[in-house]
């Protein structure tokens, strides 16, 4: 049975480490089949759409999309919104995985991925003085996302920390916190912690190996991930999946468009790799777990093609 792919580079970097990851995954020899889409602040600029439909098309017709990155203003831009953010909700894509690996260590964050305080339910009063953001927490995606990570755990080595704020925000943190515990309760097999989240994001510091999967909401989960990658080697190894309840799953590097080298051919390609890897995981073909270790074994050579190319002969070496 083939599997379809659609490949979405996005902006900047983006379009030069998803070909890197499709030379990648091509080189495995895996029945495949590869189509290519436009996405992201250049594809807005140029159409009006930051997300075409015909590129949204394209995604549910696939079994996974393979997603770059976007160039995403820091301001508003009328009619501009994030096609991943519009990916995830389209497709109800709610459970973010987000491993962070090195030889001292090997966790996962298990990130909710639809709501908090990314639900985009802002607003302006006293004239354009106040500006308010609406956290929203429910117990349907709380107990989703937690059911996710103790899954991920049984695959795992078992321990889940829960992760959030509860000793503030006692109304959206103090729901996350009791859905957490409620559900956790029906899987006695694991070990299960809590701990607020300028604890957890201490101890990731101090001692990152004392955890397995995290599990928390969804702006603390963005945040904390970014902390792990940093300290397994930085964005240029951080690879995640966007996972739903059926077809497709999105996975995409979180390193951004990086503006600054863009169009130097000097990208790290090893988190797109790793997320193409994630994307062979989670579609059951063994070869993911060959490419994500010869990603892991490669160093950066300061260019994007030559880290390619030693990756995949890291890989085929392996067999």
């Amino acid at each position: 049975m083939n599997h379809r792919i659609t490949l979405i580079p996005g902006d900047g970097i983006g379009q030069e480490v998803i070909p890197a990851a499709e030379q990648a995954l091509r080189a495995l020899g895996l029945p495949l089949e590869f189509q290519h889409a436009d996405a992201g602040f250049e594809a807005f600029e140029r159409t009006g759409d930051a997300l075409p439909p015909e590129t949204l098309a394209l995604c549910a017709a696939s079994d996974a999309v393979l997603f770059g990155a976007t160039s995403s203003p820091m301001t508003k831009v009328e009619g501009y919104r994030s096609p991943i953010l519009t990916l995830r909700t389209h497709f109800d894509l709610y459970a973010n995985l987000r491993p962070a690996k090195t030889e001292r260590f090997d966790l996962l964050i298990v990130r909710e991925n639809t709501e908090g305080l990314y639900s985009r339910r802002e607003r302006v009063e006293d004239g354009g003085a106040t500006a308010i953001a609406e956290r929203v927490i429910t117990a349907r995606a709380s107990t989703r996302i937690v059911r996710a990570a103790c899954q991920a755990a049984r695959q795992r080595r078992r321990k889940l920390t829960i992760v959030h704020k509860a000793n503030v925000l006692k109304e959206t943190c103090g729901l996350f916190r009791r859905v957490a515990f409620e559900l956790a309760a029906e899987f006695p097999d694991l070990e299960t912690e809590e701990m607020l989240v300028d604890t957890a994001a201490m101890r990731l510091v101090q001692n990152p190996e004392r955890f397995d999967v995290i599990v928390t909401t969804n702006l603390f989960g963005d945040i904390l991930s970014d902390l792990a990658a940093g300290l397994a080697g930085g964005l240029g190894l951080a690879p995640s999946a966007n996972l739903g309840d059926g077809r497709p799953a999105v996975f995409e590097p979180v390193h951004g468009s990086a503006p600054d080298i863009a169009g130097q051919g000097a990208a790290d390609p090893r988190a797109a790799i790793l997320s193409a890897a994630m994307l062979l995981d989670w579609l059951g073909y063994a070869e993911g777990e060959r490419l994500r270790q010869a990603a892991y074994a490669v160093p950066h050579a300061g260019r994007t093609d030559a880290t390619t190319a030693a990756v995949i002969q890291r890989c085929q070496e392996a067999r």
